[in-house]
């Protein structure tokens, strides 16, 4: 694949948005919309989580935690932010709990590699989403990609970025595909379960927590052994976007999955990786092809964790 590539440095995440919950109540209010448990959430980690329609399909996709009790901050696609943050609004009602894109009032940055936690020293976070703070920025440890430890840097407009060799967002954009972790973006809004992105094999989703938009869909897919869908990481040698089918050679007439992620392999051969939402009953013989069923071809790669291929009953 790539192996004499390794993520390094420092990129701008000019792709991602952030949005700001402050107030009492922010943290209770969030816990009735999101997939994931925020009432026990504390400053010290970050979480994954949804957040849903009524039919619990996913509108955005957040990673998130606490600067303070009173302090959420919610990472996501920037093309999704605005609609996102109108719709969150119309149901704060009487909550104390204030809601706004602090997009314009942070710097992000991906800090990745060995210079990345020589640089964060004793304030690099040691577990997987681990959230510490350096100089009033907050510090995410991500999973790891290709060998390489991944931290999200959020801090204030005004404060000193990192001294790092830089990295292009582009090589960013490949590692957090490789990571297995899909996000949603505007083509995808409203298409997909969380478990069809494999969300609850991530810790994005808590079956124990109180009801949240479409939580009786979530639920239900996961006890009814309904899940029939799961995301893989694939390679194209061509040009891929979000949203794009993906056929079977067997079933040419109908999509067998669809594009969620995808970026261009920091490599000179060229070609993308991707990360697809694909029926089960398409990951086995045959080939898939992307766009039509005589579409450039796909082959399918190692997770960096354990899906199956396996329909439920």
């Amino acid at each position: 694949m790539t192996s004499h590539f390794t993520l390094d440095g420092a990129a701008p995440l000019d792709h991602l948005g952030v949005i700001r919950a402050s107030g009492p109540d922010a943290a209770t209010f969030l816990h009735g919309q999101l997939t994931n448990d925020l009432a026990l959430l504390d400053t010290q980690r970050a979480r994954l989580a949804g957040y849903c329609s009524p039919k619990g399909r996913l509108l955005a996709s957040f990673v998130l935690w606490k600067n303070s009790p009173d302090e959420v901050m919610l990472l996501c696609s920037a093309d999704v932010l605005p609609a996102t943050l109108k719709r969150l609004s119309m149901f704060v009602l009487r909550a104390k709990c204030k809601l706004s894109d602090a997009t314009p009032d942070v710097q992000l940055r991906g800090l990745a590699g060995p210079s990345a936690s020589t640089w964060l020293a004793d304030a690099a976070p040691q577990t997987i989403w681990g959230r510490t703070e350096r100089d009033g920025a907050s510090v995410v440890r991500l999973p790891d990609v290709a060998g390489a430890t991944r931290y999200l840097w959020v801090a204030p407009a005004g404060v000193a970025t990192p001294e790092l060799p830089p990295l292009s967002t582009a090589a960013w954009r490949w590692g957090e595909v490789q990571s297995g972790i899909a996000v949603i973006e505007a083509p995808t809004v409203d298409q997909f379960v969380p478990q069809m992105l494999n969300y609850e094999l991530l810790g994005g989703v808590d079956f124990k927590k109180g009801c949240y938009p479409g939580q009786e869909v979530v639920a239900r897919s996961q006890y009814r052994g309904t899940i029939k869908r799961r995301t893989y990481l694939f390679l194209a040698g061509a040009p891929v976007r979000p949203g794009q089918e993906i056929f079977h050679s067997a079933d040419p007439g109908q999509p067998a999955g669809m594009v969620v992620n995808a970026a261009a392999l920091p490599d000179p051969a060229g070609g993308s990786a991707l990360l697809a939402e694909m029926k089960l009953a398409a990951m086995g013989d045959g080939s898939l092809h992307l766009g039509a069923a005589d579409g450039p071809m796909l082959s399918a790669t190692d997770m960096p964790y354990e899906v199956t291929t396996e329909a439920a009953d």
